[in-house]
């Protein structure tokens, strides 16, 4: 069973954010003097910034997944 690049990207990206922000709340909660909602608050706004961006376009050689991230310049191909 393969799976569409559309599913893929929507995972990558689940992964990614999900990594930043469990990491970041973790940080923020040992080393910071933050408390209540602005703990998850902060982590949600740092993995949204900062975790790359997965996009499945449909082209004419088929579906192509490609990645945008804020430290890369441009569009890169990923999963060629």
């Amino acid at each position: 069973m393969k799976i569409s690049k559309k599913i893929q990207a929507f995972i990558l990206q689940l992964l990614c954010f999900a990594t930043l922000f469990i990491g970041t709340r973790f940080l923020l909660e040992k080393y910071t003097m933050l408390t209540g909602f602005w703990i998850p608050f902060s982590a949600f706004v740092v993995g949204t910034i900062f975790a790359p961006k997965f996009l499945a376009t449909t082209t004419q050689n088929g579906e192509k997944l490609y990645m945008r991230w804020i430290f890369m310049k441009g569009m890169i191909e990923v999963g060629k």
